[in-house]
Formats: C-alpha cells, structure tokens, sequence
C-alpha cells in the first residue's frame, strides 16, 4: 500500500499537520523541534514516501519549480546554459522543466502557459522578439522571470547578457590588426537586441580603422533554416568578393555551418576568423579561429540566483502585504577573448 500522510502521523503519534509541515519544509518555521523533524523526514524516507506536489503547492503556495525555455536545446550554447542552470537550481532545492521554443513565438506563449498552469515559482526565459507583449503580461502579474542571451531593454525585467558590443569591437580589431581589410560579417536576426549590438561591435572597430561593412560582405540568415541559407550567403560573398579576407561570425552555428561549406567546396580556410562563443570542435576544424569564450557556468549561476531573489521578494510581500515593485536585476557579463594564430 502506498503511504500516506495519515499513516506516518499514526505510526510517529504525530498529527496529519505536524507530519505535512515537515515534510513541506516549514519544520523551523512553525516551531517543530528538531527532534521532531529528524524522526519525520527518516521514517519517510524508509518508507519511499513521496508527497502530492499538487496538495504541497496549494499548501506552501510553491512548487519548487523553475521553468527554462530556450530558442533551441540541441545548440550546444543553449544545452550547457541548460546544464549550468539545472545544476544550480538543484542545489537551491529546485528542480527543472525545460522546453525548446525553436524560436516560434505561438509555440513559447504556450509553453509559458503551460508552465504557468504547472505552478512553476519562476521562468528564465531565452526569448524571441515577439517575446515582447508576453515578458510585459508577466511583469504586470508580477510573476518571476529573468531572460538570458536575450532581452527587451525597454521593459523592466531582469536579464543576464553578455558585452556583446565590445567583445566583437576587439576580435574585430584584432583581424584589422592581423592585416585584414575585406571582413565579411556572418549573422542572424539582427532584430534581436543582442545581434544588434554585435554587429554595432563590428561595424565600430572597422570605422575607426578608415574602413566600412561593405554590403557585398554583409550575410544575415534567419536561425530557422540557417542551414542552407547560410550556404546561398558564401555563394554570394565569394562570387561578389573573392579576395575576401576575413570571416566574422556572430554565433557559432554559423560558424559551423561555413566550415561545411568550404569542406564541400573545397576551400582552404587559410583566411582569418573570428566567432562569439566556442565549441570544441573548433580546435579540430579551424584551430586559428579567434573566440570570444562566454561565461556559460557564471550565465547559468547568476540567472538562477536572479529568479531566486525575485520569487523570495515575491514571498515575503505576499506575507507583508506590500505592494512595491521588485527592482530589476540588469547583469551583464565578460566574455573571454582568445586571439590565435
């Protein structure tokens, strides 16, 4: 028979409340000796007792749960943000549903209503652009929500991003320096805040260096079907400028993607790059390639802490009955740069 609340009160001499406090982790809070506690939580566990999620929730008005939605879990960028913050989140007692929106906005603003419906305390969100309207519905329930890689600067949330604008300044300067002066620019969704400010970087350093982006060297593709547009775009580049000298990519898939590409097209890649983010893979297929390394584990850390802050704010003012607004946290962080030969 599987065990129940009751039993484990009749078996210890403890009432149903006692027993349910304990094991809902408010032992402290309502003054349940330690004792007391220790003799709940080891019986329990000799019986595998597991408890009703749903009755605790409606109980503690918790979960204990975090939702994470991502562009995509298979970029190997997004799984190890993924990893990090699971890892962190569990240690601070939480655990994790994840889910991929593959940059679909109906498919997000389901998945965030499922997670809603699943009482989840808390979402940290990889948004899309027409994110937007539903970041601002959240903010205005008040519900806790940080966004990651990604962001709205217009809207009072909290997010973790990384300098995207210097990061790509300096590796840019650095294939200035290195002798380029043809430098293709390789990106995706420039609509995106974060794309924005790295093509900003780009664009920066070759003006201060008496150069310009010339548009026969400029490629965006959509991260829905990168793939094969990606491949239209070279095309392109190397029929309009074969002399180009110079390859910088904004993400890593696209950089993936070009390496492809040369291998079928039989090109050398003798030519300098540089990428935002780095796979080990790299080492294998372009080992000159220069990297801005972002902070993945100090991503994941600090966007879990963030979430935690806001729903422990939340708590306390649903006990106190305050009204003021939470303060957004605004992080942004240092890539690593490794400029190589």
């Amino acid at each position: 028979m599987k065990p129940s609340l009751k039993h484990i009160a009749e078996h210890l001499g403890l009432s149903k409340t006692t027993v349910s406090w304990v094991l809902s982790g408010q032992a402290e809070q309502k003054n349940i000796s330690r004792a007391t506690a220790e003799k709940v939580l080891a019986y329990a566990a000799s019986l595998h007792y597991q408890p009703n999620m749903i009755a605790r929730s409606l109980n503690t008005g918790e979960t204990k749960t975090i939702g994470l939605i991502l562009p995509s879990i298979s970029d190997t960028f997004y799984s190890e943000v993924a990893r990090e913050i699971e890892s962190r989140a569990r240690n601070q007692g939480y655990s994790l549903m994840i889910s991929s929106s593959e940059s679909d906005i109906d498919r997000e603003d389901e998945i965030i209503r499922l997670f809603k419906a699943k009482r989840v305390d808390g979402i940290i969100l990889a948004p899309t652009k027409r994110s937007k309207v539903e970041v601002q519905r959240l903010i205005d329930e008040g519900y806790p929500l940080t966004t990651i890689d990604r962001y709205f600067p217009e809207l009072n949330a909290s997010y973790i991003i990384i300098n995207n604008r210097d990061s790509c300044y300096m590796l840019t300067k650095h294939l200035i320096n290195k002798g380029c002066k043809k430098i293709a620019l390789l990106t995706t969704n420039s609509y995106l805040t974060t794309m924005g400010q790295r093509r900003e970087g780009v664009e920066d350093a070759l003006r201060e260096s008496g150069l310009q982006l010339d548009p026969r060297l400029y490629g965006e593709v959509d991260f829905a079907g990168y793939e094969k547009n990606i491949h239209r775009v070279l095309n392109n580049i190397f029929t309009e400028v074969p002399d180009v000298d110079g390859f910088f990519f904004t993400t890593h898939i696209l950089a993936l993607e070009a390496f492809q590409y040369f291998y079928e097209k039989g090109i050398k890649p003798d030519f300098e790059m540089a990428c935002i983010h780095e796979v080990p893979i790299f080492k294998v297929l372009a080992p000159q390639i220069n990297v801005a390394r972002m902070p993945v584990g100090e991503i994941g850390r600090t966007a879990v802490n963030s979430l935690i802050e806001q729903m422990e704010d939340a708590k306390g003012k649903a006990k106190s009955r305050k009204k003021q607004p939470y303060e957004p946290k605004r992080v942004m962080l240092s890539c690593s740069l490794e400029f190589r030969s």
